[in-house]
């Protein structure tokens, strides 16, 4: 099995009980762990439970607060603003869907933005809820700074996600979950927990130089996707999330790491629609999986087994470790356990034998 293979729903009762003994409820702790187990899942760690460590210190220091819930605000047509009352981003993200959701019920679409919340985790997590009710979501969220502009030296964006689900029949389901940035400083961290280098290309050091080292590209900036183009979109992420929201944007959306001091003010924006305003939903699903056939079913290159569609790969490595357990790092093994072992509940428990 390997040393460090556990079972996810395991991962996830250990998760909440970490949360709950941290502060928080445990409908709320519960949500923030499927967020998290749900990345690792899919094999995107740098979204995991790597990231339960920070999130339980900024609970404890006081710069999340887990007894406040948040507010649904100006709803009106298919419009509304969910003021997350810098509570824990998942909680936050969740309301903001769920808000969404229901107003893509009612009137074919809904968009909703939000305004002062946290890291909210992967966006394929509030995707894939989406996708699970008939209706296609696009989701992105603004983020601390760590991508410079195009010609810039220094960040002034963040990786500002950006991710689209859309349901299918018997086909894996279209998912598309990006950063904005060239890879995700999340994966830059992870590679400096387990010594390893960087593909060129990601990161510039503090004199702007390309660096393989991500000590050094934590401390300089990402690059975006596509140059000038990956720019752009960011800049449009920035603007939705936080300006229209009333969020944080560019330098004032604050670090989860770096800052003992303040809380993120992360903006997020949800745009749902209901695929039935359009279409009877089996009908649309059938022609997604008639589409993906297609486009599987185009010449290959060389080398190249098949034709993937955007998050098929995850949701493979998902099926594959419902089944058979998740893979850990190492320092994120380690990690975890001692903030268990902290409050009093082992790792241990969920991991297979």
């Amino acid at each position: 099995m390997g040393p460090n293979r556990y079972d996810w729903k395991r991962l996830e009762k250990f998760a909440t009980a970490v949360f709950v003994r941290a502060g928080v409820s445990t409908r709320e702790a519960e949500t923030v762990a499927r967020s998290l187990v749900h990345a690792d899942l899919r094999g995107v760690h740098s979204h995991g439970l790597a990231r339960m460590p920070v999130y339980v210190e900024r609970i404890l220091a006081g710069l999340i607060d887990v007894k406040e819930a948040p507010v649904v605000l100006n709803k009106a047509g298919a419009t509304a603003i969910v003021d997350g009352k810098n509570c824990l981003g998942a909680v936050v993200g969740e309301a903001a869907l769920q808000t969404a959701m229901e107003i893509a019920g009612k009137n074919g679409t809904g968009m909703v933005g939000v305004r002062c919340s946290n890291h909210f985790g992967a966006c394929s997590y509030y995707a894939e809820q989406a996708i699970q009710k008939g209706m296609i979501l696009f989701v992105m969220s603004n983020a601390p700074q760590t991508m410079a502009p195009t010609g810039g030296l220094r960040p002034f964006f963040g990786s500002n996600p950006i991710a689209a689900g859309i349901p299918t029949g018997s086909a894996p389901p279209f998912l598309l979950d990006m950063a904005t940035t060239v890879a995700a400083r999340g994966k830059i961290a992870l590679a400096a927990k387990r010594g390893e280098a960087i593909p060129r290309g990601w990161a510039i050091d503090e004199q702007g130089e390309d660096t393989t080292e991500p000590e050094r590209a934590l401390r300089g900036a990402l690059l975006p996707i596509g140059g000038a183009k990956g720019y752009g979109i960011a800049m449009f992420v920035d603007i939705l999330c936080g300006l229209l929201t009333g969020a944080g944007y560019g330098p004032s959306v604050h670090s989860l790491y770096d800052n003992d001091q303040h809380p993120q003010n992360v903006g997020h924006f949800f745009w749902v629609l209901r695929v039935e305003s359009f279409m009877p939903l089996p009908l649309f699903k059938q022609r997604m999986d008639e589409y993906i056939q297609l486009i599987k079913a185009e010449p290959r290159a060389a080398g190249r087994e098949e034709i993937l569609i955007p998050g098929e790969m995850e949701w493979r490595t998902a099926k594959e470790r419902r089944a058979s357990g998740v893979t850990l790092p190492e320092k994120v093994a380690s990690e975890l356990s001692a903030l268990g072992s902290r409050l009093g509940i082992e790792l241990e428990d969920a991991r297979l034998q």
